[in-house]
């Protein structure tokens, strides 16, 4: 997934860090990226508008 594709404002999907074990996602508007580089091997990190932390599984 390429950095440059997500943006404040978008909808995504995450897992949380709590919850990567089990692989539930969360569904919420991007807020920040929290990701300094663009092709980061664990995926792009991002902070929801509800405060919710964690990387980026899809682009809704």
């Amino acid at each position: 997934m390429i950095r440059a594709n997500i943006k404040p404002g978008m909808t995504v999907e995450i897992v949380k860090k709590e919850d990567q074990r089990t692989g539930k996602r969360t569904q919420g508007l991007v807020e920040k990226l929290l990701t300094n580089s663009p092709n980061h091997s664990r995926g792009i990190k991002v902070r929801l508008t509800d405060g919710t932390v964690g990387r980026v599984q899809a682009i809704l």
